[in-house]
């Protein structure tokens, strides 16, 4: 059996491979951006076939690059961003459309078709999700209604459905394999999370054929065996779990209350609430973490849909920084006499909100206002917002109290300043891992403790190692007065919405 194991990280943005040796070192690292397609306001889209290219080209070279073969790896693990729709023919493995990605806004119309039906309920309590755009099922009735006789042919069992994980893991092993985790599958509002299995009612709603659907699996499980043709080996698919999910796996948190929240297009905050599936009262999402040996762990998510986004839309919209490290160093700079607020909501705001038609708005500028006080609203919002899931979190959690410490990770944690203010606007501990690489790792630790060369849950948990820990530092007085001017910007979002 081989020393390494091969993570797939396939983002938003970009595909990654990241190859880890027995020690869980990153031996070798592959990543490749793509395009983004913008079809109408609203709309987003990528190609599977660019995204599958790309999952090729990094693969190949974190495998170059740590100076291996394929043979020596023992298995791959997959993560992906979750939520994003490809259909695809069974026959041949073409898609029959491009896919459709969880930013993505143009079911909002029948999303408020169904919620009027008084069906909002029916999807919460077999789904633990809200009827949104931002979920997978919604999007699969928009493919099925709109590409010509795809309905017919789903129905057929000439087509299948999956996110991106599927995708891949049908092209990996030469359509051997159609499979997904129940993580992916939690997040489809085609899937009842206390059953674990896809709910029948929920497919008729949708109109979702059952033939169309993959097989659901636990998170470490057997996915299937990589083509020797791809890669020069031949290699076993033994982990797979959505990138939030894993990122939690990754940052060890694994005992209920534990929470974490990944930074990077997005922001996406879980709890660990165990076997307990806790009904969220404050618009949260109730979700599954993870399931391993058939035994389901549960979680509370927030989810924010511009973080890092907001940070690219400085770079590349208003093109006041020339890259994203930049922005920290700026908002340090900024007039502190100032309290400009951005309210990030160009897709719509997420939880706790759930408002898919508030768009973006900028608050308390005058003259003076200029790319630094930009920059500082910018990282503010993520705070900001973050702020807001951990106080719906305490209210929903019947172990939640106010002690909270908060594992980080993800692309914006790397500025200090950022987590300074993060931990300001909290009042509570936020801690940055040693290991950056929280979503590639917890995949990878699905895959190699499956094939038995990593070690067991509890020794993987007190291997993860903090970096460092930032304390609240602002005074109370300072922190109340920009919690509720926050507060007063997004409610007149809300209202000019």
């Amino acid at each position: 059996m081989g020393e390494y194991i091969l993570a797939i990280d396939q983002g938003t943005t970009s595909s990654r491979a990241i190859v880890f040796d027995r020690k869980q070192k990153v031996a070798g690292v592959g990543q490749k951006e793509f395009r983004q397609h913008f079809p109408k306001s609203g709309w987003v889209e990528h190609d599977p076939e660019e995204i599958w290219q790309t999952v090729l080209f990094t693969v190949k070279e974190a495998i170059g690059n740590a100076g291996i073969s394929a043979s020596e790896i023992a298995a791959i693990g997959i993560t992906n961003q979750r939520e994003t729709v490809v259909v695809w023919e069974r026959e041949t493995g073409k898609p029959i459309h491009n896919a459709i990605v969880w930013q993505d806004r143009r079911t909002a119309p029948f999303c408020e078709k169904l919620k009027k039906q008084g069906l909002e309920k029916t999807f919460a309590k077999k789904t633990g999700l809200l009827l949104d755009p931002y979920f997978s099922g919604t999007k699969l009735n928009w493919l099925l209604s709109n590409v010509k006789g795809a309905r017919v042919r789903a129905a057929k069992g000439e087509l299948c459905f999956g996110t991106i994980d599927t995708f891949l893991i049908w092209r990996l092993t030469g359509g051997k394999s159609f499979a997904t985790d129940a993580t992916n599958a939690s997040r489809t509002l085609l899937y009842n999370i206390a059953d674990n299995a896809w709910d029948d009612d929920l497919l008729d709603i949708l109109r979702v054929p059952r033939a169309m659907l993959p097989e659901v699996k636990d998170c470490a499980a057997d996915f299937g065996v990589a083509d020797a043709a791809l890669f020069g080996a031949a290699i076993p698919i033994l982990g797979v779990a959505g990138d939030q999910q894993a990122a939690t796996i990754g940052q060890a948190c694994f005992m209920p209350g534990m929470l974490k929240s990944t930074y990077g297009t997005g922001c996406f905050a879980l709890l660990n609430t165990g076997s307990d599936i806790v009904r969220s009262k404050n618009r949260l999402l109730t979700t599954i973490a993870y399931r391993l040996d058939g035994e389901t762990t549960y979680a509370l998510e927030g989810s924010i849909f511009v973080a890092g986004a907001a940070v690219q839309w400085l770079r590349d919209g208003l093109k006041v920084i020339k890259a994203a490290p930049d922005t920290g160093t700026l908002a340090e700079s900024a007039d502190p006499s100032q309290d400009v607020y951005l309210v990030p909501a160009f897709t719509g705001l997420g939880a706790p909100h759930w408002d898919p038609d508030a768009r973006g708005a900028i608050f308390g500028m005058t003259r003076n206002t200029g790319p630094a006080e930009f920059a500082r609203a910018a990282l503010e919002a993520v705070c900001y917002q973050t702020r807001d899931l951990l106080e719906a979190m305490h209210k929903d959690w019947r172990n939640g109290g106010k002690e909270t410490v908060l594992r980080v990770d993800g692309g914006m944690v790397a500025s200090d300043w950022t987590m300074q203010r993060l931990s300001d606007l909290l009042d509570a501990p936020v801690d940055r891992p040693v290991i950056l690489e929280t979503t590639a790792l917890g995949v990878a630790w699905l895959a190699g403790s499956r094939a038995g060369i990593w070690p067991s849950q509890e020794e993987f948990a007190r291997s993860w190692a903090r970096d460092r820990r930032f304390e609240p530092t602002m005074d109370e007085v300072t922190r109340k007065g920009k919690l509720k001017g926050w507060r007063s910007a997004v409610k007149r979002t809300l209202i000019a919405a």
